[in-house]
């Protein structure tokens, strides 16, 4: 299991725009940017994905950017690491590929199966806003980002 740096950007850039703009208050690429030290090309990237599987709306025009399409309760690490295009498989093996010649003796897989699900389950009770709460962090990032 390996969680690229895409899925690294989406979530800090998520958590960014969740204190950021909390109430509702669209956020842009170049904020988010500036804010996490991410190039704003690689965030529109990611920003495509995240936008693509409801995690994020965008406003556009001027004052526009990007709102979270979910409140903070309901919108899982999974849900981000999900949407942008992690796998948090501890195995690329198919179980039940025909042509494995392990399949019959395989000890390793059904272990691995279930560290990936129990890994899975647990990132999909982790809300942002529990991360939020229990971290403390404030309203305002810049505070954040200086202490």
């Amino acid at each position: 299991m390996r969680i690229t740096t895409r899925g690294r950007y989406a979530l800090r850039a998520i958590l960014a725009m969740a204190r950021l703009g909390n109430d509702g208050t669209p956020v842009s690429i170049n904020s988010l940017s500036g804010l996490e030290d991410i190039s704003p090309v690689f965030l529109e990237q990611i920003f495509f994905k995240l936008r693509k599987a409801g995690i994020v709306s965008s406003v556009r025009g001027p004052g526009g950017g990007f709102c979270l399409a979910r409140p903070l309760g309901s919108l899982t690490i999974k849900d981000i690491l999900d949407a942008a295009g992690e796998n948090l498989a501890c195995t690329f093996c198919k179980k039940n590929a025909p042509d494995c010649p392990r399949k019959s003796y395989c000890l390793s897989h059904p272990i691995l199966v279930e560290v990936s699900n129990l890994v899975n389950n647990y990132l999909g009770t982790i809300t942002l806003e529990s991360i939020l709460e229990n971290q403390h962090i404030s309203a305002e990032p810049q505070a954040a980002v200086r202490a």
